[in-house]
């Protein structure tokens, strides 16, 4: 959380600053950075308990640092006469700089020396205490541009109801106009389907009639030509039944 004082200078800031710095720590600066970047901005009792449970082994030193400085901001309160408490401070501000690098070196083989960097760091934390001006100031900048107010619900007049209804039934009457167009339509095109589909039987069956009536003639002829074909046989005189009936009478 960054600090409410403004360019403008209308606020008159936190009404309690201090700091702690913990100078030439043996934690290395990457290890305390990684630490420190956890609690920034954060208020004084919430970073304590990150503080207290994290797993980095730098938490521990950064935790006494943090602890220092909540100590100094009550002094400068008591000095002023003011009541302060862990839940109005906020960790305003928190780095970590590098401090001198001891060498070391360590044998090896064949008459060689390996260098060995023992690195230092200067851990810093600053905390405030914010008035109610300065801390309500602090939220509306901390809020986004792009978050608009929800707009209001204004309860629509008579009169306005009126001009609203006249649209409805509008759209309505052309709704009911509409529907028995949108109803022919259907029926049209099923019409059209059915027809479409009984001409080709139509087609079917006048070139069924046409082949037969070239076929009759046809037909006719061939009869003809095999009646005539066939020779007339030879009529033959029954002389035995002839006789027989001579014989009788």
């Amino acid at each position: 959380m960054a600090s409410p004082i403004g360019g403008t200078g209308t606020l008159t800031g936190p009404i309690v600053r201090a700091q702690a710095k913990l100078r030439y720590s043996t934690v290395t600066p990457m290890k305390a950075r990684r630490v420190v970047d956890l609690v920034r901005g954060l208020p004084a009792d919430e970073a304590l308990a990150t503080l207290r449970f994290a797993p980095q082994s730098a938490s521990e030193p950064v935790y006494k640092v943090l602890e220092s400085a909540i100590a100094n901001a009550r002094y400068l309160a008591q000095q002023r006469n003011e009541r302060l408490d862990v839940e109005d401070l906020v960790v305003s501000a928190a780095y970590v700089d590098e401090g001198p690098t001891m060498k070391r070196f360590r044998p090896r083989a064949q008459g060689r020396a390996y260098r060995i960097r023992k690195r230092t760091s200067h851990i810093t934390i600053h905390v405030e205490s914010w008035s109610a001006d300065a801390e309500t100031q602090a939220t509306k900048r901390s809020v986004p541009k792009r978050v608009k107010a929800t707009p209001r619900v204004v309860a629509p007049s008579a009169g306005s109801v009126k001009d609203d209804a006249k649209p409805a039934a509008k759209a309505a009457a052309k709704k009911t106009a509409a529907a028995p167009e949108a109803a022919e339509k259907p029926a049209k095109k099923t019409a059209a389907k059915k027809t479409s589909a009984e001409a080709p039987a139509k087609k079917a069956a006048e070139k069924a009639v046409a082949k037969s009536a070239e076929n009759a003639p046809a037909a006719k002829k061939t009869a003809a030509k095999k009646t005539a074909a066939k020779p007339a046989e030879p009529e033959v005189e029954n002389s035995t039944s002839e006789e027989t009936e001579g014989g009788t009478r």
